[in-house]
């Protein structure tokens, strides 16, 4: 008799650490590129801005620091506020 553990949610992205596996990649492979600038002299600019997206791209319960980046600006610049007065 075989036994299955599957997942609640088998629609679910995959996770990795903090990371969903798309910017885990994409951070990987800046890490390397940025350490590799480092070496050949070209500072440490790349490196912060490695840091930078890693950070913005952490993921707890699905909602990242970059969406909520993009719903701010949205919300206060992208989108038009209305207001209604009564008289």
């Amino acid at each position: 008799m075989k036994t299955y553990l599957y997942p609640q949610n088998l629609k679910a992205t995959a996770n990795i650490w903090l990371w969903s596996l798309r910017d885990f990649v994409i951070l990987l492979i800046t890490a390397l590129l940025a350490v590799v600038a480092l070496v050949n002299g070209m500072g440490v600019v790349p490196l912060v801005f490695v840091v930078l997206w890693g950070f913005v791209t952490i993921r707890l319960e699905d909602t990242t620091v970059l969406d909520y980046l993009r719903y701010a600006v949205k919300f206060f610049i992208g989108t038009q506020q209305i207001f209604f007065w009564r008289q």
